[in-house]
């Protein structure tokens, strides 16, 4: 028989691992500290709006092939709906502009010598210009590779860059970035069509991967928090859970996937990011107008991104630690009058619900990336698992879900 594998956390790493090991024969036991699985990737109902909402606004591209290998294993990838082609509305409330940048499907990037294609006011020579980007190494800074000014820096690799790395993009590393770039962008349109989960993020994440998981024999068990590893020379040998403590076998392996924070208390010795950025999520019950694109990005606003849902509008705001303590009614009412402006949509402020995720991701600076740990440990029966591992992305779905993939891969391979 195939080892026996504990993953500690049910987040989309975790939960990417257990069903790699899963379909690969192992027996798999998942232990989520929660009451639910998905971590920061969940849906839950809210009682202020009266609404099933996600906890943040996650944004799938066609490029991303381990989310879209995932939900095709658990047979959920129908959930993630998006254009046939790539589209991205954007509205610049400083100048009122709108434009719709328009990506052609091949590699060969036609849209951007097409006028009312590409970024208004913009020229071809501007997009060549961010090359040196593509190029950079993880320890250069974005700031340092491209001139980070002028209409395409505001109006497309700014926003992009901000929501991917989640700090002020000159500050951020171009490695980090560049990877991005090199996935999306530099991809193709066909790489770059915004997919979103319409019924929820749990609904095509987390609940299908827990059913296949528990018919096909493993277990999931929430409120299941672990409080200590026993660790004998290179080996873990048990894991205590509250007043349960399990005695790991000889050949049993440990997938350890949860925060840098909580990884770092059970081991001390780890490695890893020790700087984290807050984003915020708001929530809103109406209607949204029907011209309301599928993603609508803001320049010069309080709102970066607009989502539209049935009976909601949402939006994330990246890098928000300067809103975390603000007023919570006014900041509501604030983002209510962007979403006038960029939408249409009208009435007074309407229920809502405004989501703060203090620690959502690592500071994607070069100095905190080098933090980062690989997969394998010290301990030849413990791997690791989640955006803040070394990924080569910023903490991102793709990552995460990659990481869980490398953990049940190094196991596998073992």
């Amino acid at each position: 028989m195939k080892p026996t594998v504990h993953i500690i956390g049910a987040g989309v790493s975790g939960l990417a691992a257990a069903v790699r090991l899963s379909n690969a024969g192992f027996g798999v036991h998942v232990h989520e500290a929660t009451p639910q699985a998905g971590g920061r990737c969940r849906s839950f109902y809210d009682a202020a709006t009266d609404l099933v909402i996600d906890n943040g606004n996650h944004l799938v591209l066609s490029g991303n092939q381990s989310v879209l290998n995932y939900a095709r294993s658990i047979g959920a990838e129908g959930g993630l709906e998006g254009p046939e082609h790539a589209q991205f509305a954007f509205m610049d409330l400083k100048s009122n502009k709108r434009w719709l940048l328009q990506m052609n499907d091949g590699r060969i990037p036609l849209w951007i010598f097409q006028d009312g294609k590409r970024v208004p006011d913009t020229t071809p020579g501007d997009y060549m210009a961010m090359a040196p980007l593509l190029w950079a190494g993880n320890n250069d800074l974005v700031g340092d590779k491209i001139k980070c000014e002028g209409p395409l820096y505001e109006r497309l690799v700014q926003p992009l860059l901000l929501a991917a790395l989640n700090i002020d993009p000159p500050l951020g590393s171009a490695g980090l970035a560049a990877a991005i770039m090199r996935g999306t962008l530099l991809a193709g349109g066909q790489a770059c069509r915004p997919l979103i989960a319409r019924e929820g993020l749990s609904n095509v994440l987390v609940e299908p991967a827990v059913k296949q998981l528990r018919e096909r024999g493993a277990t999931v068990q929430f409120d299941n928090e672990l409080h200590r590893i026993t660790l004998n020379g290179d080996r873990v040998t048990a894991l205590s859970f509250g007043n349960e403590t399990v005695t790991l076998g000889a050949n049993d392996k440990v997938v350890l996937a949860v925060p840098a924070r909580q990884a770092t208390t059970l081991l001390p010795s780890l490695s890893a990011p020790t700087q984290f950025v807050s984003i915020l999520n708001g929530h809103f019950r109406c209607d949204p107008p029907k011209d309301t694109p599928p993603i609508l990005g803001v320049v010069n606003g309080l709102v970066e991104w607009v989502f539209p849902f049935k009976q909601r509008l949402s939006i994330t705001i990246s890098a928000a630690d300067r809103l975390m303590n603000a007023p919570r009614e006014q900041l509501a009412q604030d983002i209510w009058d962007d979403l006038k402006k960029t939408t249409g949509v009208t009435g007074d402020l309407p229920r809502w619900q405004i989501v703060r995720e203090r620690r959502a991701t690592f500071a994607a600076t070069p100095e905190q990336n080098a933090l980062r740990p690989g997969t394998a440990t010290e301990w030849r029966n413990l791997v690791l698992a989640g955006d803040w591992t070394d990924t080569g992305l910023p903490s991102t779905i793709e990552g995460s879900i990659q990481s869980g993939d490398k953990a049940a891969e190094h196991i596998i391979n073992a």
